[in-house]
């Protein structure tokens, strides 16, 4: 069994959560012996395809035509691009029917969790079955390390007792980029590190204003990748993802995996499987980010919470997601062969 792992233009977004879920799908295929390419003009006996646009869809029409099983990755749903881009309205007359049409052609479709799967599901058109499995996270690469620690505080000049609060995105309003500014001003004796950019050409006005106008409590270092940001997750007194948008979130999974408590908003793609107060921090809005911005960091590191949001996210190491994938692959061989 040979699979083609499509990414199209993936130079282009190798900075986002789909170019990171190339590379944990390569983990993940690696890890259980399953034979994989890059090249769609390879020989393969499945096709999974994770971007949506034109030579995606060739990709597509092309296994249509050999009769090669066909699986869609919902990375996406059409509701992500609200509040993003620049002009992002216009750029989703585009995109929606790019998206909504590759869901439409798809044997099967996999997305990272219960919530995006049903968003899929019912949208119309979409006929073949719709799987939640998670993006995955290689757990060893979060595991404490010293090393990695010392190079972040080295990179931000960060003292052992220093209070830290990151957040990691794309810095759009649908990742709660402006209201982690707002925790940052309400919280001046704390240090908030966003981790991630984009051109300055691709964001709405008001997004390169407040980059450039951030609080003085308040770093933004760009895309960071390697061991300074696994290190910040390992060190940092609290990861704070107030997006209101999610299909799974591999910031959620990076601070899990690291056994930093997490903080979360309180949305509908958390509802099956964190619980506030358990494994993770839930709030509503920044009155109730800010109470438990305070409480944390004011205290040590609550190891029962960390704990049990480690054993939510061992299940979700890409040793045991290429074990999925690889009983999905073969169950649609089998139906391919009826």
């Amino acid at each position: 069994m040979k699979v083609l792992l499509y990414f199209e233009n993936y130079n282009l977004i190798t900075k986002s959560g789909i170019g990171r879920a190339l590379r944990l799908q390569i983990d993940a295929l690696s890890k259980n012996n399953i034979e994989y390419t890059l090249d769609p003009s390879d020989t393969y006996d499945i096709a999974h395809i994770n971007t949506y646009w034109d030579k995606s869809y060739k990709v597509l029409k092309k296994c249509k035509e050999k009769g090669i099983p066909l699986i869609v990755h919902g990375h996406s749903i059409v509701e992500d691009m609200e509040g993003s881009f620049s002009c992002w309205q216009i750029a989703n007359l585009y995109t929606k029917p790019h998206i909504l049409k590759m869901y439409r052609n798809a044997d099967y479709i996999i997305s990272p969790t219960k919530f995006s799967s049903n968003v899929i599901r019912n949208y119309e058109g979409v006929k073949c079955e719709v799987t939640p499995l998670s993006n995955g996270i290689t757990l060893d690469e979060y595991a404490y390390n010293e090393e990695k620690i010392a190079k972040y505080r080295g990179f931000f000049n960060i003292t052992p007792s220093q209070k830290v609060v990151i957040g990691v995105g794309i810095p759009f309003k649908r990742k709660g980029f402006f209201d982690f500014i707002e925790l940052a001003k309400r919280n001046g004796d704390i240090t908030f590190i966003w981790f991630g950019g984009l051109k300055s050409i691709l964001l709405p006005k008001k997004n390169v204003f407040a980059i450039h106008h951030l609080p003085k409590n308040m770093i933004m270092p760009g895309y960071i990748d390697g061991d300074i940001i696994k290190g910040a997750f390992m060190d940092s007194s609290l990861v704070f993802f107030p997006s209101l948008l999610e299909t799974e979130g591999i910031v959620v999974l990076e601070a899990l995996a690291a056994k930093t408590p997490l903080l979360v908003r309180d949305i509908p793609v958390y509802e099956d499987w964190l619980t506030n107060n358990v494994d993770c921090y839930k709030g509503k809005n920044n009155d109730e980010f800010d109470k438990i911005i305070k409480e944390v960091t004011s205290k040590e590191k609550d190891k029962k919470l960390v704990k049990k949001g480690y054993e939510v996210v061992k299940e979700r190491d890409t040793k045991v997601i290429g074990e999925k994938l690889k009983i999905i692959y073969e169950n649609l061989l089998k139906k391919e062969d009826k």
